[in-house]
């Protein structure tokens, strides 16, 4: 089967759990509503979906290099169809999060497993430009289910929200099952313990751990930024403006993958990781910042469909845009460079399970570290934190990289 017709079937499995990510992630304020959740239990909705994908990480990965990939693809692809189905007739909160711990399964195998195949596909003259256009899918894939999610669940109730979903995983099922060619590499013993202790992979590392803090505070606490009251620190704007605020990021990081990706591959992966990096971390520290900079720029303030709004919504949406296209640069460079580590036989599901291990410490304590910083300090320290921990990932990178691999290693790699 032609490689190009394989990649077109991957990059359909990414847009559809991208799809099913933002379908749940728009309704689940919904349904802590309509089943009158206590706050303890919205918050497990989210636990135990994080929680889930770390546990999952290391026996997917390892039966993804052990045998067939596809097999496992295509076994995530039914478990999609159950679990999506099931999300649109759950009447308890037990159900829903039952439905959240087989989602995070879902999630983690259909992460490590198309971007591990992509990654094998690809000769390492490409691999960040593929890369790049399998995310694009799963943004795009993103801003569609957000929009999809809130019309048809506005309209028509939780089930039929989830119809989109379903069908989409079972069409992505036959297709990687018509289109896909088995899988015959095979990694003996575990690969995650020689990968654990590979030099380049301990480099990328020491960005990695600090980064997840930044993109986690970042992420979370604009949308809380744009939402919640000026006498809580934020605008006060309406659902659809934070909605449309939050797309921006994801739009840009859509459009700006394919590209960067292949500029990576010609000039050096790790310079667009310390470049993305840094960028990240600088935007980030403008955030709280907005309201001055629309003030001062004297943008409109009143616009269709959405009436008066306060005069840092355009600077948002610019900044937040402004994240995607640094994010853009940074990321299908960093996963082509776990992907380089891997594809030589070493594992390279089990080489993105280690990125995905090495992201959870910080994605799942920076949300207490913003929460304590917010309550004592005020909603602007949160991003300075976030940017600060972008440009010291991005520093430390840059440090590591020279002593350990020589001056030249920032566009060798």
């Amino acid at each position: 089967m032609s490689s190009r017709r394989q990649f077109y079937a991957l990059y359909l499995a990414r847009f559809a759990a991208g799809f099913g990510i933002a379908t749940v992630s728009i309704l689940l304020p919904f349904y802590v509503e309509t089943l009158r959740a206590s706050d303890f239990m919205a918050g497990l909705f989210y636990t135990a979906f994080t929680l889930v994908q770390t546990l999952a990480v290391v026996p997917l990965a390892y039966w993804g290099d052990s045998g067939d990939k596809r097999r496992v693809l295509l076994a995530c692809l039914a478990l999609g169809v159950l679990t999506y189905a099931v999300f649109g007739f759950v009447a308890s909160t037990t159900g829903v999060l039952v439905a959240r711990g087989f989602q995070g399964v879902l999630a983690t195998g259909m992460g490590l497993l198309t971007l591990g195949m992509v990654g094998e596909l690809a000769t390492g003259a490409t691999r960040a430009n593929h890369i790049g256009k399998a995310n694009a899918s799963r943004f795009a894939a993103s801003i569609l289910g957000m929009f999809s999610a809130a019309v048809l669940y506005q309209t028509s109730g939780f089930a039929a929200a989830y119809v989109p979903v379903v069908v989409l995983f079972f069409a992505t099922f036959l297709a990687v099952l018509a289109v896909l060619d088995p899988d015959d590499t095979r990694v003996p013993g575990f690969p995650f313990s020689d990968l654990a202790l590979n030099r380049r992979i301990l480099t990328l590392t020491s960005f990695r751990a600090p980064y997840a803090v930044a993109v986690t505070l970042t992420r979370s606490w604009l949308a809380l930024f744009a939402g919640v009251t000026a006498a809580r620190g934020g605008l006060g704007y309406a659902p659809i403006v934070v909605t449309l605020v939050l797309t921006s990021e994801k739009f840009t990081n859509m459009l700006c993958q394919p590209f960067t990706g292949r500029l990576s591959d010609r000039f050096g992966r790790s310079l667009f990781v310390f470049a993305g990096g840094l960028t990240y971390g600088v935007v980030a520290l403008l955030v709280p910042f907005t309201p001055a900079i629309g003030d001062a720029l004297g943008v409109p303030t009143s616009f269709p469909y959405l009436g008066e709004l306060s005069a840092a919504f355009l600077p948002l949406v610019l900044l937040n845009g402004l994240l995607g296209v640094a994010d853009s640069v940074r990321e299908p460079a960093s996963m082509a460079l776990f992907a380089d580590e891997g594809s030589d036989g070493d594992g390279v599901a089990s080489s993105f399970g280690i990125r995905e291990l090495v992201w959870r410490p910080g994605s799942v304590l920076a949300p207490l570290l913003g929460g304590w910083a917010w309550s004592a300090y005020g909603m602007d320290s949160v991003f300075y934190i976030g940017g600060a921990s972008a440009v010291l990932a991005a520093l430390l990178f840059l440090a590591v990289l020279a002593y350990s691999h020589g001056p030249r290693a920032l566009t060798e790699w």
